[in-house]
């Protein structure tokens, strides 16, 4: 990313979180009368932040260059930023002090250890998968791939340039026409996934395929082009995702997530369901289908026209290198 396209991060990321609290809710007294701007103004986040407003300006036009994690707290806490925003910031402020063009980075491990996917493998009555921070599908067990088939299924087999082209949540998201019934929580679900792409964009400013994807979504989906420059972020650590699943029907399942610390960008999810619920046993019925496929191959399925045998288990090769013609799944 240029620096100028960083600045513009900066400037409008901060302008966005103070266009979000008002003088109350800052404790700055309003004294009525009307106001130009929505939120605070530039003099009382400085104000707040025990800084000269020359200088928050500054900050506010994107110059985070040699700013100190003091000052960088002090404004976080005037914004009242929660804890993703103020990494965001951070990250922000780290990447503002990098070189221009730096040196070449090694990309993240995009393939998954062997430790791994056999861990994935030994999680039974769980869906499991692995992901990197563009929302890319690394591996997924064999219920993973079963519950996300739709998501596979959408995933076009190799991109413009021709390479292979692993199954992506966030396109899936904007491009599928399917996905609003496969998640019936569509709106939130599509907001929050932004909002990583967004903090992920922060942490790696320089990831090309991210950019690229960002391109296309945003050239796709005028509602992507809307919550991506509303600039939030978020951290994804646990909670609940429902389904409309073409085969289980409808899941309620509680997610957790798992980062490998050995393994740059990756996240670790498993997906289970409350004992004793509807949602439980939808899930082991998944889980039958999955292992135990009919010996025919009929349209409409997970797999968008392939059964279950199409399905990898982690520890197959396939499922890290999806050959052009298996299912795509998330």
């Amino acid at each position: 990313m240029e620096d100028v396209d960083r600045k513009d991060d900066i400037r409008e990321f901060l302008v966005s979180r103070r266009a979000k609290i008002s003088p109350e809710e800052a404790g700055i007294p309003s004294y009525g009368g009307m106001r130009r701007v929505a939120g605070l103004r530039r003099e009382e986040v400085a104000q707040l932040a025990a800084v000269s407003t020359n200088y928050y300006t500054r900050l506010e036009r994107g110059s985070l260059r040699g700013v100190s994690d003091a000052v960088l707290e002090a404004v976080a806490s005037a914004l009242q930023l929660d804890d993703a925003e103020r990494a965001h910031l951070m990250d922000l402020a780290r990447t503002a002090n990098m070189p221009s063009r730096p040196a070449r980075l090694r990309p993240p491990q995009q393939r998954v250890r062997p430790g791994v996917l056999r861990l994935l493998d030994g999680i039974t009555g769980a869906a499991g998968m692995v992901q990197n921070g563009r929302s890319d599908v690394l591996a997924a067990n064999l219920l993973g791939r079963a519950l996300y088939g739709p998501v596979f299924a959408s995933a076009p087999s190799l991109g413009p340039d021709g390479t292979v082209r692993l199954p992506n949540q966030a396109r899936y998201l904007f491009l599928d026409p399917g996905a609003g019934d496969f998640y019936p929580d569509w709106p939130a679900v599509a907001a929050t996934t932004v909002a990583m792409l967004r903090t992920e964009s922060g942490r790696n400013p320089h990831d090309r395929a991210l950019h690229e994807l960002v391109g296309e979504l945003t050239t796709g989906s005028g509602l992507f082009a809307a919550l991506w420059a509303g600039h939030d972020v978020r951290i994804h650590t646990e909670g609940t995702k429902r389904f409309h699943h073409p085969v289980a029907g409808v899941l309620s399942l509680q997610y957790e997530t798992l980062l490998l610390p050995g393994d740059e960008g990756q996240t670790l999810y498993t997906f289970t369901a409350e004992p004793g619920s509807a949602s439980e046993n939808a899930l082991a019925f998944l889980a039958s289908w999955a292992a135990s496929p009919p010996p025919s191959t009929t349209a409409g399925g997970p797999a968008g026209g392939s059964t279950a045998p199409g399905l990898y288990s982690a520890a197959q090769p396939g499922l890290r290198n999806p050959d052009k013609n298996g299912p795509a799944h998330e």
